[in-house]
């Protein structure tokens, strides 16, 4: 079954999307609270936000079945436990090392849906996505972390790229059957309860914070949650997870740039260098990308 033809060019909410997102490690940043505590309220704010326009998003409980109920929870599951490593990791190093091994996401979702999804790409594609990754990993190459707390913090990126990648794929399985807004919201309820059992379980307190952080949690939900993952699962419907995923490419090169204007984190020759390499693979990628599809089950040839 082919994608659906987005009603406006989808360069548009791509990058009103990577702009998005690359907000979300300046604002982790800029509160002391912890990132179970951001990650609960952000999406629980999303969630308020978005109710008042799920109209008749509900009537689609009926039709949710019990195996899909799980893989919404799971791929909820999954989104929290991204958000729990990959915000922990900007509170151990800077955002250009955390952004760059993020950046690392379009591989272990372009492997994910060859192996679940027999998804496969054109090779000029994979030399764009060649070009992208080179780029982002210039852009971290000048901030590498070299210490014990550096390193934990790249570990903790990684595992939660991975984390996000899995959440993705589930998605990319889901979002055929289900619509991405009912689906957003299921899962970023399902995200919320996991965070609000972990902090009672770690016995971290939910209330108490200043309105500096209120502030951030908000911002937090606004800006890289609506306008960007939102965002991305809407566009889920009319491209592959692998196209979204080899997009937010482009987030390394805008949150270093923030990071140099808002948290005076400099950035280096081989950043700017980068930057320009990501900006070229992301245009070879969208250019050249043309997924083909060999699945036996129609059910399951796409989604997040």
């Amino acid at each position: 079954m082919d994608k659906q033809k987005c009603p406006v060019p989808v360069f548009i909410p791509l990058i009103v999307g990577i702009v998005a997102v690359s907000f979300s490690s300046i604002f982790v940043k800029l509160s002391d609270a912890p990132v179970s505590v951001q990650g609960m309220y952000r999406l629980l704010f999303t969630v308020l936000f978005m109710l008042p326009f799920a109209g008749k998003q509900f009537k689609h409980t009926k039709q949710v079945t019990p195996r899909q109920w799980l893989l919404l929870f799971l791929s909820g599951m999954f989104l929290a436990l991204h958000f729990l490593l990959w915000m922990g990791s900007l509170k151990l190093t800077t955002v250009a090392s955390s952004t760059i091994i993020l950046a690392l996401q379009p591989v272990f979702v372009l492997i994910g849906a060859f192996f679940l999804f027999k998804e496969r790409t054109t090779a000029a594609s994979l030399a764009g996505m060649g070009v992208a990754i080179c780029g982002a990993v210039l852009i971290g190459w000048g901030d590498v972390g070299i210490s014990p707390e550096n390193l934990l913090g790249d570990v903790l990126s990684l595992l939660g790229t991975f984390a996000v990648a899995v959440h993705m794929l589930i998605g990319q399985h889901l979002l055929r059957r289900i619509p991405s807004y009912f689906y957003s919201l299921s899962v970023f309820v399902s995200a919320i309860a996991v965070f609000a059992f972990y902090n009672l379980g770690a016995g971290i307190p939910m209330a108490g914070y200043s309105k500096h952080d209120w502030t951030v949690f908000f911002l937090l939900a606004i800006v890289p949650t609506v306008f960007g993952h939102v965002l991305f699962n809407w566009l889920m419907k009319y491209v592959s997870a692998t196209t979204i995923s080899v997009n937010i490419l482009g987030e390394p090169v805008g949150a270093s740039i923030l990071a140099y204007f808002m948290l005076n984190e400099h950035i280096s020759a081989f950043q700017a260098a980068g930057g320009f390499l990501v900006c070229t693979g992301l245009y070879l990628f969208l250019r050249t990308n043309r997924p083909s599809h060999h699945v036996k089950d129609p059910a399951v040839s796409h989604g997040v």
